[in-house]
């Protein structure tokens, strides 16, 4: 393969000491793969120029042989209508372990057929013919929407500084001197431009992560519930975990509001399965539970509408629900309960450690039977109480590190007693439970965790 020496045109002589040849002028009509001047094809072969710039084989050098491209070369398109003025070979040597091949085209239509995706710089002569309404930059711009995704080089004259500079202002990496190229020049620019794109385009990919995760956690912020307690002297807690890494929202859901008539109505619910389409699902049930609460349904009616919600917004029929919802009465000493393949809640009154509230009244999760019924349990509260409602991700931690025993309902009891030993309450209570269940389980709970707490006259 001949040594492939980027050619300069101002020269007085090449490289064997013989006059350069003046740069010929593209026969009209001329097509395929080589063309006049030693231009090379879509092949990157390498074609020397003989007397007068006749295109043809070297007499004292046998034509060269493409060589197979390896997973560490450079691979360039130069853009040029007369490519042989600068380049005599399909590749340059090998620098830093790296080896840059050359592919030519010589308009812009060419190169459009050869722009491929294993095309790592694109070298665009600026004086490519093409320029409209006096744009000279034109072509250039044409390359830079071809090839938003490769690194572009642009080629200019010695005395065209201004417009090279220019080239840069509007996209290209880099700009070079057609009349001071060199072999080292030319590889390293190019070597250059290629880190240079790649560190702007992860640059630009990492902005577009953070505004997409800034967009979701405010849509996700937005969407978790507002309590609607306004005229209730009931005290309110909650926290709220999701399994997924970096999200706000998961498949848990919970709700609280009061209706004129001054009860109490309170939900929480868990969706099968982990993910944005399973949070998505939440949400759309807890808003239809709150709709239909204000309506004034509850119990058996109010899931069997909500079951009906559910079966036309899921994706597959594999898909359910669990939930669980309290109607406090507006005196606030007797709930209706209704579970529907939920956990049951806990209950403590002043002075008295809390204890789970029966469930054995309790209908399948939403989503399972169509003609399921779920029966609601009358529970006396009494004067000071506290009610605490939870989905299963509480539950459903290690009891320690390595351990392989689940926490489970009577594990949480023993945890949640503790706390209220220490004289927690409200908001620190559900936070140091769910703290400790993490701490047992020995990291991330792998599942979302919700916890509503509800209590009267001191109660928790």
């Amino acid at each position: 393969m001949p040594v492939p020496v980027p050619r300069q045109r101002t020269s007085p002589t090449d490289c064997t000491g013989s006059p350069e040849p003046t740069r010929p002028t593209r026969p009209t009509g001329t097509t395929g793969a080589t063309g006049p001047a030693g231009a090379t094809g879509a092949t990157g072969a390498a074609v020397s120029t003989g007397p007068a710039g006749q295109a043809g084989p070297s007499a004292a050098t046998p034509p060269a042989t493409a060589t197979p491209a390896k997973s560490g070369d450079l691979i360039v398109l130069v853009i040029d209508d007369d490519p042989s003025a600068t380049f005599t070979a399909s590749e340059l040597p090998e620098t830093a372990g790296t080896r840059v091949r050359i592919r030519t085209a010589r308009n812009l239509t060419e190169a459009e057929r050869l722009l491929t995706d294993d095309i790592h710089c694109v070298l665009v002569d600026l004086g490519l013919p093409g320029a409209d309404d006096g744009d000279e930059l034109a072509p250039l711009k044409h390359v830079l929407r071809l090839a938003p995704r490769h690194a572009v080089l642009a080629l200019a004259a010695e005395g065209d500084a201004e417009r090279a500079a220019a080239a840069v202002r509007v996209g290209a990496q880099d700009y070079l001197f057609r009349d001071e190229l060199d072999v080292r020049l030319l590889s390293r620019a190019i070597q250059y431009a290629v880190e240079r794109k790649r560190a702007d385009v992860a640059q630009r990919q990492l902005t577009e992560s953070r505004l997409r995760a800034q967009e979701n956690a405010r849509l996700e912020r937005g969407l978790l519930p507002t309590p609607l307690l306004q005229g209730s002297d009931l005290r309110f807690a909650a926290r709220y975990r999701p399994g997924r890494s970096r999200a706000l929202l998961g498949g848990d859901f919970y709700d609280t509001v009061r209706t004129p008539d001054g009860t109490v109505h309170a939900m929480i619910g868990d969706v099968s399965g982990h993910g944005p389409d399973e949070a998505a699902l939440g949400v759309e049930l807890r808003i239809a539970w709150r709709a239909l609460t204000l309506a004034g349904l509850c119990g058996d009616q109010l899931l069997s509408t909500l079951q009906q919600v559910l079966e036309h917004e899921r994706e597959s029929e594999e898909i359910f629900a669990t939930l669980c919802t309290v109607d406090i009465a507006p005196d606030g000493r007797r709930a209706g309960i209704c579970l529907a393949g939920h956990p049951s809640p806990l209950v403590t009154h002043r002075g008295r450690a809390k204890q789970l509230i029966p469930n054995e009244e309790g209908g399948p999760a939403l989503g399972l039977l169509s003609r399921a019924r779920w029966p609601r349990r009358h529970v006396e509260l009494g004067g000071a109480w506290g009610l605490m409602m939870y989905t299963d991700g509480l539950i459903e931690g290690r009891t320690g590190p390595g351990a392989s025993d689940r926490l489970g309902q009577e594990g949480m009891l023993d945890m949640i007693n503790g706390r209220l030993a220490e004289g927690l309450s409200g908001d620190d209570l559900l936070e140091a439970a769910v703290t400790q269940a993490q701490e047992l389980n020995g990291g991330e709970l792998n599942d979302d965790v919700a916890v509503l707490l509800l209590g009267r006259d001191g109660g928790v």
